[in-house]
């Protein structure tokens, strides 16, 4: 019953979607998800099934602004099960998108916004709605079970 209702209301309402490309908000009907939309401003597509990498400004616009859910994954180039994890997460993206965005934030490169959430382990990945943190897990994970820890939340 609660999924018909999610699926209800992702066919009945116009979404803001953060182009991965440059980053622009885009109104995108919720039906036109599974379309293949492109950005309005840059003319690229809005879902690649491919993880988006994050920086200061575009973490803060992909989390803040999307009206899909945003999982991030918290990561660092030294750290062998982040790296372990990396073709799974990859893989969950080419599952999950367009129902949720998919990214990764170099806690190395910005360690400010890893200290903002609290990070001490990583892999971690936090699930965002609505611009705020709705669950979050830590440790590698499969693609499959990345993708039933998301709808388990959702």
């Amino acid at each position: 019953m609660q999924d018909s209702l999610y699926t209800h209301a992702m066919t009945t309402t116009a979404l803001h979607i953060v182009c991965p490309h440059c980053h622009t908000t885009n109104r995108v009907q919720s039906a036109d998800l599974q379309r293949a939309p492109d950005c309005g401003s840059c003319h690229q597509p809005l879902f690649a099934g491919a993880p988006l990498a994050l920086d200061g400004a575009s973490f803060d616009k992909h989390v803040g602004r999307s009206q899909i859910p945003v999982l991030v994954d918290f990561w660092a180039p030294w750290c062998g099960p982040c790296l372990q994890m990396a073709p799974a997460f990859a893989q969950a993206a080419r599952q999950l998108e367009p129902r949720l965005r998919l990214a990764k934030l170099d806690t190395e490169a910005h360690p400010q916004i890893a200290g903002h959430y609290g990070i001490r382990s990583i892999p971690t990945m936090i699930l965002f709605k609505d611009g705020r943190e709705a669950a979050r897990v830590s440790g590698a994970m499969s693609s499959g079970d990345i993708a039933r820890w998301v709808q388990s939340v959702l």
